[in-house]
């Protein structure tokens, strides 16, 4: 007689070795990870892939072919570039140098005429803007890490006139408070002002609508505060602030149809955004992020709340983005519309920076993300689009920094 015994559950046979594994362990089942500072120390187990000596063609997602051509190498941590009327580009390093690159050739003497910068960690040189009206009045505007003292710096405006050369009549048009870091970008926007980001890093600063840090700042040509700035007026509140609760942002640019400003910035652990700047808007840091601290726990245990702007992009794991571009030309027509941004790394790992393409809808609603140039295993640290309809992108290296453009393969 067969006599009928009661079946285990599947669920408990399978969960006994997991029990018993656990059981043996004695601690963390997790790796010691080294830190300096607050920051886990990644290895560097990926190794340096030197660029490419000759053009490299990559099929890409939409189906349009391209080349990448190494245009120009030998730069100190470029960081930003803008093109000349009549070919030439302008290239700032954040050592403190700024370079120019006639007909694919960098010239080996920097420009003179800069100011004196801070260049220390992240600080330095950085971003470089035209003047709308160039051809007429030959300015240049530069964000840089100012010196204050022997132990103190901060972010600030200047502007100087292009003789051909050099940088001539260079001054200050505006100094952040003390303490103000971070990096810093420019964009002209379609009325003809002038806007500039600051760092907010640590602490609550970002927040304090009374310091420049962790800021969108809207000011004129000249330096000087629009009238219509957002809190112009208000007690408390610097009115060069058109915007709060900003990380640190390494992005900036206007769309070129409807002229909003979008800005871009880094999380810690995750949480990178790219955000549509309006007047007064709050977006959160670091009251709110996507993203984990360093070492691990969420930084916020609410991802948004009322009263905080949401990103219209945002990256778990972090890519550490910095630049950003609208392509809007014919010559790679595939991506027109198309927002560009430059990733340092990915997930913490060194080694693997890549440029990344955002397709969006009419609404502006995010569509799909390629990740293109990963084999070069380069850090991307800004993309433009030049005035040829190409794109343009710079890698961001100790000593062998390069501008590298996009076209089409045939």
């Amino acid at each position: 007689m067969r006599i009928s015994r009661p079946r285990t559950p599947r669920l408990v046979w399978l969960a006994a070795p997991l029990a018993l594994a656990l059981s043996a362990m004695t601690g963390s089942a997790q790796q010691t990870v080294p830190f300096r500072g607050n920051t886990p120390v990644a290895p560097q187990g990926i190794p340096a892939v030197p660029l490419p000596d000759g053009p490299v063609v990559y099929d890409t997602a939409e189906g349009q072919q391209v080349r990448v051509v190494v245009l120009a190498r030998g730069l100190a941590h470029p960081w930003s570039i803008a093109f000349l009327p009549g070919g030439g580009m302008l290239v700032t390093e954040r050592t403190g140098q700024l370079r120019i690159i006639r007909d694919g050739v960098l010239d080996p003497r920097p420009i003179a005429g800069v100011p004196t910068v801070r260049a220390q960690g992240l600080s330095g040189l950085m971003d470089i803007a035209l003047h709308p009206r160039f051809a007429e009045n030959r300015f240049v505007y530069l964000t840089y890490t100012k010196p204050v003292n022997e132990k103190q710096a901060t972010v600030a405006l200047a502007r100087g006139r292009w003789t051909g050369s050099a940088l001539a009549d260079l001054k200050d048009l505006f100094v952040a408070g003390p303490g103000t870091g971070g990096g810093s970008r420019l964009a002209f926007g379609q009325d003809g002002t002038l806007f500039m980001t600051t760092g907010g890093g640590g602490g609550d600063g970002a927040q304090n609508p009374a310091t420049h840090g962790g800021k969108v700042l809207r000011l004129g040509d000249d330096g000087g505060v629009p009238d219509d700035n957002p809190f112009v007026g208000r007690p408390n509140h610097a009115p060069e602030v058109y915007s709060l609760g900003h990380r640190n942002s390494l992005g900036l640019a206007v769309h070129p149809a409807t002229g909003d400003v979008w800005q871009n910035e880094n999380g810690p652990n995750g949480g990178d955004e790219i955000n549509i700047i309006r007047p007064g808007a709050n977006y959160g840091w670091p009251i709110v992020s996507y993203g984990r601290t360093y070492p691990g726990p969420w930084q916020s245990e609410q991802f948004w709340r009322l009263g905080f702007e949401q990103p219209v992009v945002f990256w778990v794991p972090s890519i550490a983005i910095s630049g950003m571009a609208f392509y809007t030309g014919d010559r790679l027509p595939k991506w027109k519309g198309d927002v560009f941004v430059g990733g340092l790394r990915t997930g913490e790992i060194p080694g693997t920076g890549h440029l990344e393409r955002i397709l969006f809808n009419e609404r502006m609603e995010e569509l799909r993300r390629e990740s293109l140039l990963v084999d070069l295993r380069q850090r991307i640290r800004d993309v433009r689009q030049g005035p040829d309809e190409l794109l343009y992108v710079l890698t961001d290296h100790p000593s062998d920094g390069a501008v590298l453009r996009i076209e089409p393969a045939s």
